[in-house]
C-alpha cells in the first residue's frame, strides 16, 4: 500500500502530482496540509497534528466528509509530517510520495528533508516530490530511472559516506567517499536511462531534477527510483 502524504508547504504543478494520485493510495495530511489536498481536488482521509494550521470550518467539513482528524498537544516532540510518517508506517504502507514538504522556512524545509532519515522510515520507500523534483535516501543500493541530461546530487547526511559506487553518471564513483559538508556531489548528470548506485555505510542524499515528468501511479511500473536488493 502506498501513502500520499501531503504537508502545509508549497505545491509546485499540481496538475502532475493530482495525476499521481490513484484510488488506492491512503491520504495523510499533515495539519495545514489539508488546504493543499483540497486545491489538489484530493479527498483527505486522515488529518494529523496539533491543528494550528487547520481552520475549524474545513476542520468540520472534512469530518462530515468521514476524514479522521487526530489533534496532538502544541507542545510536542515531534512535527506534524514526522506524526504524519509516523501513522503510514504504523499502517503498513510500503511506499511513501510526500508533497508540500519544501519553501518558505528554511528550518522548516531542512527539518522535513531529514525526516528521510527516520530509522522507521528503513524499509519504506519514501521520496519528496516537488514538481520535476524529487529527493529520496540512499541507504544501500538504488536503481534511478530517468532521461540523459537529467541532473542528479548526492549529499550526504551522515560525517562521510563510504564505499559509493555509481553507474550511468558523466562523473563516475567507484568505491568513493562523500564528506559532510563539501560539494562535491552537487550536479552530476545522467548519461543513460538507468543510473545505479551503491553504498557501503552511511546515509547518503540523492536529489534528481527530471527533464520530463516521468513518475506514475502506484501499480503503473517503476517509479524513477527504487530500491535494489535487501
Amino acid at each position: 500500500m502506498r501513502a500520499i502524504i501531503i504537508a502545509n508547504g508549497q505545491i509546485h504543478d499540481g496538475d502532475f502530482l493530482r495525476s499521481l494520485i490513484a484510488p488506492t493510495d491512503l491520504v495523510i495530511c499533515a495539519d495545514g496540509g489539508a488546504s493543499n489536498a483540497l486545491a489538489l481536488g484530493l479527498a483527505p482521509d486522515v488529518v494529523i497534528g496539533d491543528l494550528d494550521s487547520l481552520d475549524s470550518d474545513l476542520q468540520a467539513q472534512l469530518e462530515a466528509e468521514g476524514c479522521q482528524v487526530l489533534a496532538h498537544p502544541a507542545r510536542k516532540d515531534e512535527t506534524d509530517l514526522e506524526l504524519a510518517l509516523y501513522y503510514a508506517v504504523e499502517h503498513g504502507v510500503d511506499e511513501i510520495l510526500i508533497l508540500g514538504a519544501l519553501g518558505g522556512r528554511i528550518d522548516q524545509t531542512l527539518a522535513n528533508v531529514l525526516l528521510l532519515a527516520l530509522p522507521e522510515l528503513r524499509s519504506v520507500q519514501t521520496r519528496i516530490l516537488d514538481g520535476r523534483q524529487e529527493a529520496f535516501l540512499i541507504r544501500d543500493e538504488v536503481l534511478i530511472e530517468g532521461q540523459v541530461g537529467d541532473t542528479l546530487s548526492l549529499l550526504p547526511l551522515t560525517e562521510q559516506v563510504t564505499g559509493i559506487y555509481t553507474e550511468g553518471l558523466e562523473y563516475p564513483l567507484e568505491n568513493g567517499t562523500l564528506y559532510l559538508g563539501p560539494a562535491r556531489g552537487v550536479s552530476n548528470t545522467l548519461t543513460a536511462p538507468q543510473a545505479r548506485i551503491r553504498v557501503g555505510q552511511g546515509l547518503l542524499l540523492a536529489v534528481i531534477i527530471h527533464n520530463q515528468y516521468l513518475l506514475k501511479k502506484s501499480g503503473e511500473g517503476k517509479s524513477s527510483a527504487g530500491r535494489v536488493g535487501a
